[in-house]
């Protein structure tokens, strides 16, 4: 199949739920995709993620003592759903909106502004079941450490933008997912050597992982624009993310994620 065409994609409901992959999405078969706003088109897009390029056959890594414990730890992490009655969960959504427009009071948990991210309906909760409080964790990393490469992505300042632009908000927890699923962070022990590299990274650092989903951002926004993709191509432009984000995981002498080439996109 042509790789401009999307390819076979999986839907995925929470990966708190052991990453079930259900409803196999071909995005040529939809005409559902296109009925939405101009200004985002987040329906048939949430939490629709690559599958993985590589074969079944995998080495096996051990990890050393540390290296369990801090997977287990960030296993802890994913494996929390969100659950808007949590009033935890509430505030990381309130505060998620003060960082994203400072200028413009939320009238609730429940509203239409919430469109103005790129969420698909009033209510980001229905979209956070797909990638869990980590993915909400992610957005609220990036908004605080990198505030202007957030405001930047959020807006579309930069480059010439597509008619039928991604939506941000579910772009960021198909992110979330896709580097979960490519790292197998999900799993006992790493998978292949991408994962037990990025392991390492992980437990010298545990914002690791954030500051990665960071760049990985970054990277999908400068693809989209390189490719000039439009929505039908957002599968594509994910696919193209995730190879360049491994070859750069594997790049020769990075000792902490900060090493990795494109982390400096993030301060331009």
């Amino acid at each position: 199949m042509d790789d401009r065409g999307g390819g076979s994609f999986v839907a995925v409901r929470r990966i708190s739920q052991g990453l079930e992959r259900r409803n196999v999405y071909h995005s040529s078969s939809s005409a559902e995709v296109v009925a939405g706003s101009a200004a985002w088109l987040g329906r048939g897009l949430s939490c629709v993620c690559v599958q993985g390029s590589h074969g079944d056959a995998r080495p096996s890594f051990d990890l050393t003592p540390a290296q369990e414990e801090c997977l287990q730890r960030f296993q802890s992490r994913i494996d929390v759903a969100f659950d808007s009655s949590i009033p935890q969960h509430q505030e990381a959504l309130k505060d998620l909106w003060k960082l994203s427009f400072p200028e413009e009071e939320l009238h609730g948990i429940v509203s239409e502004q919430w469109k103005e991210m790129g969420w698909q309906g009033k209510d980001p909760s229905t979209d956070f079941r797909g990638g869990g409080f980590v993915s909400l964790e992610n957005l609220l990393y990036f908004a605080k450490r990198f505030p202007k490469c957030f405001q930047d992505l959020l807006r579309k300042r930069i480059g010439d933008r597509s008619v039928w632009e991604y939506p941000f908000a579910v772009a960021g927890i198909n992110i979330t997912f896709m580097l979960i699923q490519m790292l197998g962070l999900e799993e006992v022990k790493p998978r292949d050597i991408v994962g037990e590299t990025f392991l390492r990274l992980l437990s010298e650092n545990e914002s690791a992982f954030d500051i990665l989903y960071c760049i990985a951002f970054k990277l999908l926004d400068q693809q989209w624009l390189s490719m000039r993709a439009s929505y039908m191509e957002f599968n594509t432009v994910m696919k193209s993310t995730r190879r360049q984000l491994e070859r750069e995981v594997m790049v020769k002498d990075i000792a902490s994620i900060e090493d990795m080439p494109s982390y400096s996109l993030l301060s331009q």
